[in-house]
This record gives structure tokens, sequence and C-alpha cells, in this order.
């Protein structure tokens, strides 16, 4: 009987270990928010199930990292992947230096268009003020939720 053995997968292996600690830190996360409603349900009960599926996500994927039965993946391409992660950071940096949501919300938008492989950036930065300006609007005068203030927020 001539059957291929399967290797254990280190990436997916990994992953599963990767997944694992997110669930920890998550769960550790939500035993330290303050005492629940009087309802039953509190503050922690959203990310403990969030904490519960990626742990049990960790051990079906660990699972099958080590029968070597994990799918086949492509070769990466990093380029998306930056696009997104400077997104990220100029989102980060926007809002930490005062420039406010909208701005920030539309680099954000503009930047991962880009990494999906569309070159309108002028539009895609329309689209994105667009959308941050709606937000905006809902959260902080429908809502009043408080979000990051920058020059055009304070205009509102």
């Amino acid at each position: 009987m001539d059957r291929k053995l399967n290797r254990p997968d280190g990436a997916g292996i990994a992953i599963a270990l990767g997944l694992l600690a997110l669930a920890g830190v998550i769960w550790w996360d939500a035993t330290q928010l303050s005492a629940g409603s009087p309802y039953g349900l509190g503050p922690d009960a959203a990310p403990k199930v969030v904490a519960a599926g990626l742990a049990i996500l960790a051990v079906l994927n660990f699972i099958s990292a080590w029968r070597g039965t994990m799918p086949h993946r492509e070769r990466g391409d990093l380029g998306p992947i930056f696009w997104i992660v400077g997104g990220m950071v100029a989102l980060i940096a926007l809002i930490a230096l005062g420039g406010g949501f909208i701005i920030a919300t539309a680099i954000l938008f503009a930047a991962t268009a880009r990494a999906f492989g569309r070159k309108a950036l002028l539009a895609d930065l329309g689209i994105g003020f667009g959308l941050g300006f709606g937000a905006y609007l809902l959260f902080a005068k429908l809502l009043t939720l408080s979000l990051p203030m920058g020059p055009l927020e304070r205009l509102l």
C-alpha cells in the first residue's frame, strides 16, 4: 500500500499557537473589566465569546496542521500588506497628532483600496472622506460618542 505520509505543517502550528495566545490575551483582558450588569450579561460577555471562538479555531487549526492536512498556501504578495499596514500606521499617527477621525479614515480607506488593486487615489480619498464624514456624524452627533477631533471635526 503506497500511502503518502503527511508531515506536520510548521507554519500552521505557529498560526494555531498565535491564535491561542490571542485568545488568552482577550480572555484575560475581559476578566479585567468592571463588574457585570444587573441583567446577567456584562461588558465581558462578548470578548469572552470571541476568545472562546479563537481558542476553538486554534485547536482545530493545530490538529489540521499536525496531521499535515492544511490546504496549500500560495506565495504571498507583500505589496498589499504594506499598503494596509501603512494605512493603519497613518491612521494611528494622524489621530495621535490631532489630524482627526475624518482625514485619518479617508487615508486608511484609500490605502486599503490601493491594496486591493484600485489606482484611483483621488477618488478613493473622496470616498473615504465621505464615509469618514458620515461615520463621524453618526457617532459623534447622533449617538453623542466621542471620536478623535481634528481641524475638520472642530468646524462641525
